[in-house]
């Protein structure tokens, strides 16, 4: 665990579409919903909510897009305005967002590479990456720090995994526990030993020439980085 993994997930293949595929998306959304994998988000949106305009939200690399649905339960508590983008490659997960979110109208998704010209200069008040980062390398990922800061009116948040011994072997035991798929089965574990010491966040910051920033340690075992403008 000194070092992040290089190997691919099974989930990282854009061309994968299937019923398993689904069932890991429907298994990831549940574990995270009982171990409060949404809460750096919510908790970085509501410090830094502007009351004053209705808001746009971009989600990165948004899966099956759960954290969108996640705020916008949240948001209709609080009788917030706005609007919510999720932003994949795939197009299964796009499909299946789609569907799942039929009943948020404030939701919508598109199929993007965010590195292209077109998508670069769009602009939201808050652009989120959740549980995203882990599946680029530090390369990368200075690049998209980089760009997605200067997409960010107010901020850019990335809710991602603490790299360590115990969320290791947790994730491993409950996902053999519940007897989930094989995609999760291979990819909950994996994507800890992808994840991130403070570290390699504060480098990814520095090399992208990023000053205003903090992270914090949040259960379960992830990161929130708040990235201000």
């Amino acid at each position: 665990m000194k070092n992040r993994s290089n190997e691919l997930e099974l989930m990282d293949d854009l061309n994968l579409a299937t019923d398993e595929l689904r069932q890991n998306l429907e298994e990831l959304e549940t574990v995270n919903r009982w171990l409060g994998g949404y809460s750096p988000v919510i908790n970085a949106l509501n410090k830094n909510w502007n009351t004053a305009k209705k808001i746009s939200i971009a989600d990165i690399g948004s899966g099956g897009g759960d954290t969108l649905r996640i705020i916008s339960e949240w948001a209709k508590r609080k009788k917030l305005d706005w609007e919510g983008v999720g932003i994949d490659a795939n197009q299964f997960m796009i499909d299946f967002s789609r569907q799942k979110a039929k009943d948020f109208p404030e939701i919508s998704f598109e199929k993007v590479d965010i590195f292209d010209t077109s998508f670069q200069e769009k602009k939201f008040d808050f652009v989120v990456c959740s549980l995203f980062c882990h599946h680029f390398s530090e390369e990368d990922l200075v690049k998209m720090f980089a760009q997605l800061n200067q997409q960010a009116n107010i901020c850019l948040i990335i809710n991602d995994l603490h790299r360590n011994w115990l969320a290791y072997y947790g994730i491993y035991i409950l996902t053999r526990l519940f007897n989930g798929s094989r995609l999760v089965k291979n990819d909950a574990p994996l994507s800890v030993k992808r994840a991130f010491s403070y570290q390699n966040l504060k480098n990814i910051a520095q090399k992208a020439n990023l000053s205003n920033y903090t992270i914090r340690w949040r259960w379960a075992f992830r990161w929130q980085m708040i990235i201000k403008k």
